[in-house]
């Protein structure tokens, strides 16, 4: 399925560069408000405008009206993403026709593991997502509506299985397999 806009919050693609203790800082610290430094600006990401004071987003700023207008209905202030859609999406499906295990999920939502955890635990802390005793992931009512919500606004569409990155020809794994090992020993620099 086509998207038909990119007017919704993306995690950067070269996330699995990151150490863990850098990756988990980042994820926590999405939507915090800063304050450029006396005599600097930020550039708001969306609207290009000069700004003195954003919402920053692993590394980008967003005026809080760019803000506002990247969440979505039914998001209840969450930043969804494609990986939230497809998380959600997974856990509504059922594509084996009981809920899908935790694990599953993780490894299917679009980023590495170590993040899809973290984005789980978050979705089940606003109600989103409920996991049973066996890690059995169900979409909430709630979870319902933010998933027609960040469907509508990148396919303009009603959430259908189709968007589901695991049913789609694009790569699931954020790195090739032969990379893992060789990548996986070394930190890479950033700078």
């Amino acid at each position: 399925m086509e998207q038909k806009t990119d007017a919704y919050f993306q995690y950067p693609p070269n996330l699995h560069e990151l150490d863990l203790a850098t990756l988990v800082s980042m994820y926590r610290s999405r939507g915090e408000p800063q304050k450029a430094p006396a005599g600097s600006y930020f550039a708001c990401t969306f609207t290009r405008k000069m700004i003195k004071e954003g919402k920053w987003w692993f590394g980008l700023y967003y005026s809080q009206r760019a803000w506002d207008h990247l969440l979505t209905k039914g998001s209840e202030g969450f930043p969804l993403t494609e990986v939230e859609l497809n998380i959600l999406g997974l856990a509504m499906a059922q594509p084996e026709g009981e809920p899908p295990k935790r694990d599953l999920v993780e490894k299917n939502c679009g980023v590495i593991p170590k993040l899809g955890y973290m984005i789980v635990n978050d979705l089940k802390q606003f109600g989103f997502l409920n996991e049973d005793e066996n890690h059995h992931l169900r979409i909430t009512p709630r979870g319902e509506k933010a998933l027609q919500g960040i469907s509508r606004r990148i396919y303009e569409h009603k959430f259908t299985d189709e968007m589901l990155l695991i049913n789609q020809q694009r790569s699931i794994s954020p790195m090739p397999e032969g990379k893992k090992k060789a990548e996986s020993s070394e930190q890479t620099s950033l700078f």
